[in-house]
């Protein structure tokens, strides 16, 4: 099972409130069913393999080696020009090829919106998920569907581009393949293939310096974690996203916590399920992160009400640190400021 978050994303998507994010996250664990849409007008992906989380550790099919040099333009500031016609290779294996730059574009995930916006093609995008809530500007766009893509909407805005999730938007990414609309689905699952993805998406959308700009300060965003806790003591982590359930290895915050000085306790087990508090209780976490969802949010509680919990070492220590939701759980340019209040929360005294 892949990440529920962008949703968790997608790559999950943040919820109105912890009811609902709940709900959603629920529906999401069910996505390996990937059942399809019943029909042309609208499709459930939320049924169709939800969970991007947003990331296996293995590039996009026929994509590795773009994933690598924008990984490296990223890592040496070096921006160039896109030249078109431009041909790349998405995450399903399907090769689009652009003959000019978009100017219509359609994001069915909040994380691609995200990065849309910060590359600075704000203008050119027509239409969002119900999800995409920023930046603030993405608010005032054409909704197409939340869970469900509303396929007669993206159509009826004649775009040149959907950027689309490729295990999250299954069903509409097939759909909207029959009509001929150019949908590039991507599903990172690392932090590097995160900033390889802004990098090509400035590819294709003509902005390669603007994606340039965007990935330098990711990197030094990681760079200044690791350099925090670089010889500092590694941290038994336990992270609960939503009550009950936590994530284990394959999945990005798997890998975030790592490299903020953690180790997630539940990663001998694999993507997204639902814990056993016992078994939580016998690895003894000394650091428990759950997301912020202000007033609205029953996991402290639940935390405290499980038996034998007070003997964990996080509770005893009151080690329990909400973080900020939806920078944390998209795949997008925000990742690493999620990555950055991530360490914060288990290495508070090195980030005086």
């Amino acid at each position: 099972m892949r990440n529920p978050i962008e949703a968790w994303g997608a790559q999950v998507l943040s919820a109105k409130n912890l009811r609902a994010w709940t709900a959603l996250l629920l529906v999401l664990m069910m996505a390996v069913l990937a059942a399809c849409g019943s029909d042309t007008t609208t499709n459930n992906d939320a049924s169709n393999g939800n969970a991007n989380t947003e990331q296996g550790q293995q590039a996009a099919p026929g994509n590795a080696q773009e994933n690598e040099d924008d990984a490296q333009q990223a890592e040496t500031g070096e921006a160039t020009s896109a030249a078109y016609p431009l041909t790349v290779t998405d995450a399903t294996g399907t090769e689009l090829t652009f003959e000019e730059a978009p100017t219509t574009i359609v994001s069915l995930v909040p994380s691609e919106t995200e990065i849309l916006f910060a590359l600075g093609a704000g203008e050119e995008v027509a239409g969002v998920d119900e999800w995409s809530n920023y930046p603030e500007a993405a608010l005032d766009k054409p909704k197409v569907g939340d869970m469900s893509t509303n396929i007669e909407a993206v159509s009826a805005l004649n775009p040149d581009l959907v950027v689309a999730s490729s295990t999250m938007n299954t069903a509409a990414i097939e759909q909207l393949r029959e009509l001929d609309v150019q949908v590039f689905a991507s599903d990172p699952k690392t932090l590097d293939e995160v900033i390889a993805h802004i990098g090509q998406v400035g590819d294709i959308i003509g902005r390669t310096e603007e994606a340039a700009e965007v990935t330098a300060h990711m990197q030094e965003v990681r760079t200044q974690v690791e350099t925090a806790i670089e010889g500092a003591d590694t941290k038994r982590v336990y992270l609960e996203f939503s009550p009950n359930y936590s994530v284990g290895k394959g999945e990005f915050l798997d890998e975030l916590i790592t490299i903020a000085g953690g180790e997630n306790i539940a990663s001998d087990q694999q993507g997204w399920f639902e814990i056993d508090a016992e078994t939580i209780l016998q690895r003894n976490p000394e650091v428990i992160i759950y997301p912020d969802f202000g007033a609205d949010n029953s996991i402290p509680e639940l935390i405290a009400s499980r038996p034998g919990w007070e003997e964990i070492d996080a509770v005893k220590n009151d080690e329990l640190h909400a973080v900020t939701n939806d920078p944390l759980v998209r795949v997008g340019p925000r990742l690493t400021d999620g990555l950055l209040e991530l360490a914060k929360a288990i290495h508070p005294e090195l980030f005086n």
